[in-house]
């Protein structure tokens, strides 16, 4: 006998149920006596109607309609004591379901290839990470000039010997263009143009394109136009631009990008190292009184338990990112700030599988020992830690694998660790400095992955 036929028949309308569902969905299917699943369905279509109306996607209403149709088909067959199944019904709610979240989430397939030439850099920067480099050698081209024009501007010329530097005005005011020409660079040296007040203060130069930049010719000569910047006094003051650029001489050897690397990866791995050991310190003794098994012995304990287990919920539910922007508020950036965040989250997590480890212990030890009329902290310590040091020690070893991680991200918000440095990078569009972030968090993750796999294998 088929399913469909397994259902015995009913007196009910089969076409008066479907005029039902199709002017009040689920309404047939309540009129053949299914309630529960008539609730649910009206529930859904009022649920799927708000969205469109609050998200004003109603161009997919017509996607609608298979759900509309099939759930007042499912009551004819209801009606005529037949059982319509759930995966067509589930189907067609995920039609539009998916429809919502499609239109929601902006998902254009088409920028992924058109966009593809914004991520070259990125790409480029990972395959080269700057780990290694020649020694730096800055070379700065000074020229002087006057802002605003006085009436007899005495300012010294560029330098004739090696890279020289000319304006076209020896005095200009707020927002002339003055074409600077350089001559005497080396073939194709890539530079910048900064501005240096009469204090000192500096910042790039800035022409009608944005920041200012040049590239020698095979002659190393260049040609630019700057604009000149608003200055704090009004008075005629000598200031300067400068032609910068940067040579690599010497050997190769280890960049500044991979001593910072280093630097903070060892502090992001000393960050997870502490928040793992004072939160598993503390965790052990929260979890405790977050086992029921050992709470269960009268009302007052079995109130601290549910306490512990809510408080535990409710710290696991904050993601430590979160967390790290309270306790930056709170302590002020750096590690510290991220350490707080972790061992509060590591406390809650850690404490949830201590208590469940204890949860899955053998009672006999503990009865025999409560039998020789130990008091409860002998029975803890000689029933239930002989039976928990195991996975004690394998889940605290991959929370600290876990912690590294985390903290790679909570240095986004000013947590410490490598993660800040990475931010800083990709903001100012460094991707090889960034790149070589991303690979040594890479290497540290799968080197911790494989020590935590190893304890864990050993221990459990």
């Amino acid at each position: 006998m088929s399913q469909a036929d397994s259902l015995p028949r009913t007196s009910h309308n089969p076409t008066l149920a479907t005029l039902l569902s199709l002017i009040v969905p689920g309404s047939g299917q309540a009129y053949t006596g299914k309630r529960e699943r008539g609730l649910l369905i009206l529930l859904t279509a009022g649920v799927l109607i708000f969205l469109l109306g609050w998200l004003n996607l109603w161009v997919l209403a017509p996607l609608a309609l298979p759900f509309w149709l099939w759930q007042a088909w499912e009551a004819r067959l209801y009606a005529q004591g037949r059982n319509p199944g759930t995966m067509r019904l589930v189907l067609s709610i995920a039609l539009l379901v998916y429809a919502i979240g499609w239109q929601v989430t902006q998902i254009d397939l088409s920028r992924v290839i058109t966009s593809a030439p914004k991520v070259v850099p990125f790409v480029t920067g990972l395959v080269q990470p700057s780990y290694f480099d020649r020694q730096i050698d800055t070379t700065s081209i000074p020229a002087a000039i006057q802002i605003p024009c006085g009436t007899t501007p005495n300012l010294s010329s560029a330098t004739d010997t090696g890279p020289t530097m000319r304006l076209s005005a020896a005095c200009a005011n707020p927002g002339d263009r003055i074409t600077i020409s350089g001559a005497g660079f080396p073939a194709d040296t890539e530079g910048e143009i900064w501005f240096q007040n009469a204090i000192g203060d500096r910042a790039r130069a800035r022409g009608t394109d944005g920041l200012l930049a040049f590239v020698a010719d095979e002659n190393g000569a260049f040609s630019i136009d700057a604009l000149m910047p608003v200055v704090a006094n009004s008075d005629p003051q000598t200031h300067r631009l400068e032609a910068q650029y940067v040579t690599r001489v010497g050997p190769l050897g280890l960049s500044e990008t991979s001593r910072l690397v280093i630097g903070r990866m060892g502090e992001t791995i000393a960050q997870a190292l502490m928040a793992t050991t004072l939160g598993a310190i503390l965790a052990v003794f929260i979890s405790f009184f977050a086992a029921r098994n050992l709470m269960r012995v009268n009302p007052a304990t079995l109130a601290v338990y549910y306490v512990t287990r809510t408080l535990l919920n409710i710290l696991r539910a904050v993601e430590p990112l979160i967390m790290a922007i309270v306790f930056v508020v709170w302590v002020g950036l750096g590690p510290f700030a991220g350490v707080l965040a972790l061992t509060v989250h590591s406390i809650a997590a850690l404490g949830k599988l201590y208590s469940e480890a204890i949860e899955s212990i053998e009672p006999g030890p503990i009865e025999a020992i409560t039998a020789t009329g130990a008091n409860r902290l002998q029975v803890i310590w000689f029933g239930v830690l002989p039976q928990v040091w195991p996975p004690f020690i394998a889940f605290t070893v991959y929370r600290w694998d876990i912690n590294v991680r985390m903290s790679t991200i909570i240095g986004f918000v000013g947590g410490g660790g490598i993660g800040f440095l990475l931010q800083q990078w990709i903001r100012l569009t460094d991707f090889r400095a960034a790149g070589a972030a991303i690979w040594a968090i890479a290497l540290v993750v799968i080197a911790l992955d494989f020590l935590s796999s190893e304890v864990r294998k050993r221990v459990v």
